[in-house]
């Protein structure tokens, strides 16, 4: 390491030293630590840095950060590699489970990610998957007394290991579910959580069936369940199935709506940040912890915080604060394909998107649609590895498609959004709102049919995906003649 460097941009020292405690979290998914003494090695460092001077004091800090950052998130994956109930393979036994999630139906079966705290008579906590017969599921938030037959994860099978995905989320037995009941409902914060997001789901698609209420669930609360499979292949092979995950985009414009209602009816802008911070935090608790709901609700809270304290915020501290908290929860978010996903794409976004808004100003397009343009191909370019490891698939039209389905998504949220807030006191202005969102949602579903059931969407192929990318780079050669040409 260059410790000259750090010279150069002091300013960029507080992102250097969150990224060295982001790496340390990370790096426990290769190499894990015990005991205590590398907590001890970095608290010696640690002490050393506040006698140095300078650089040096940077990076023995940033030392001290990525060892502590290593042994927190060893102790994290021992903790969650761990399972009372893993002894208990292949027995049944009478339990108590709370549903902490939306069950989802399935061919065979419903499933709902749940939390045993009784088992046998014996008080544990372990996160668990139920699987139930199909019929009547259980609400999110449900106590349940069940007589359950403890099972181990699936193997690998169709391209899809269920034993590793659900042990990555700390999970490692599930639990067939043969007669259950509802005795009760969480309290706390999910018990707040469970009535938020009951609310928004009661309103956000008030009086609308099939696809349009299923759109609009999966765009406002990542729920995307109520959707046909051919529905969901033909979103993602559009490149448009990250419109129904909770991205940045939904977390902004709750805090921007929240900021307008307040100037409207003339409330001081101390108080519209504290409504933008309380509407945040409450949205985050609807729909879930989604890697891409974490990272956009730390972003937009700190800066609120950060207006309020009369602080700068750098967005990419903020960035960095939101992978922070996510892997130091559970390290193994790192290999989450949402993780993934939203982490490139705001990477393209700081990276990216101003080269190509630079490159576009030549173009015939306006400045709404070159922005939408370069997101599209910014975050297009950035996930298309990703989306290739993780489903052998990379989508062609990414770009056209967003570029059309772009004028309905901010309406779509803007409406839904409104529908929640009438609700309480109107339940037929929300019907209202919701009829006219419908139409959105119409329109989002006609361009995924259009576009993803062309037989150009997608490539599958990896002859064909070699052969693409010879192609570009051919394009790009003949575009971008040699520095000597120049010369």
């Amino acid at each position: 390491m260059n410790v000259a460097r750090l010279r150069l941009a002091p300013r960029r020292a507080p992102q250097f030293l969150a990224g060295s405690l982001c790496a340390g979290l990370a790096l426990a998914n290769v190499m894990r630590i015990e005991g205590v003494v590398a907590l001890l090695v970095a608290a010696v460092l640690g002490s050393a840095a506040t006698v140095a001077a300078g650089p040096r004091r940077v990076v023995l800090t940033a030392t001290a950060l990525a060892l502590a950052g290593l042994w927190w998130g060893s102790a994290r994956l021992d903790a969650l590699d761990r399972s009372p109930l893993d002894s208990r393979l292949g027995t049944a036994g009478r339990v108590l489970v709370t549903v902490t999630g939306p069950a989802r139906r399935g061919t065979y079966d419903v499933r709902a990610p749940a939390v045993v705290t009784q088992f046998a008579g014996r008080g544990l906590r372990e996160p668990v998957q139920v699987k139930l017969p199909l019929g009547r599921a259980p609400p999110q938030g449900a106590i349940l007394d069940a007589l359950v037959r403890v099972t181990a994860p699936r193997g690998p099978k169709n391209g899809f290991d269920e034993r590793t995905w659900l042990r990555r989320h700390g999970v490692h037995v599930v639990l067939f579910v043969d007669r259950w009941r509802i005795v009760g409902r969480r309290g706390g914060l999910g018990g707040v959580a469970d009535a938020l997001r009951r609310q928004l789901h009661r309103s956000v698609a008030r009086g609308l069936t099939g696809y349009r209420a299923a759109v609009l669930e999966g765009v406002v609360l990542g729920e995307d369940s109520g959707l046909s499979e051919d529905l969901r292949r033909r979103f993602r092979a559009a490149g448009l199935y990250h419109l129904l995950a909770v991205s940045g985009q939904n977390v902004a414009l709750v805090a921007g709506s929240t900021l307008l209602l307040v100037w409207l009816l003339g409330l001081p802008r101390l108080l519209g940040q504290l409504a933008a911070l309380a509407a945040i935090c409450s949205y985050v608790l609807a729909v879930g912890a989604q890697p891409s709901v974490i990272r956009a609700g730390i972003a937009g809270a700190l800066g609120s915080l950060a207006w309020l304290t009369a602080r700068a915020a750098d967005r990419w501290h903020l960035l960095l604060v939101g992978a922070i908290v996510l892997l130091a929860w559970n390290p193994y978010t790192l290999l989450d394909v949402s993780f993934q996903f939203s982490f490139a794409a705001v990477l393209a976004i700081f990276v990216l998107v101003p080269r190509f808004q630079r490159f576009l100003e030549g173009y015939p397009l306006g400045r709404s649609l070159r922005l939408v343009v370069a997101i599209s191909a910014a975050c297009g370019l950035a996930t298309a590895p990703i989306a290739w490891l993780q489903f052998h698939s990379v989508q062609l039209l990414t770009v056209p498609a967003n570029a059309l389905a772009a004028p309905a998504v901010a309406p779509l949220l803007g409406l839904a959004l409104a529908a929640a807030a009438v609700a309480p006191l109107s339940a037929s202005a929300a019907a209202a709102l919701a009829w006219l969102n419908g139409w959105c949602a119409a329109y989002l579903v006609a361009v995924a049919r259009l576009v993803g059931g062309l037989p150009i969407a997608q490539v599958t192929s990896t002859r064909v995906l070699l052969v693409l990318l010879a192609g570009a780079l051919l394009a790009a050669a003949y575009a971008c003649p040699p520095r000597w040409r120049q010369s």
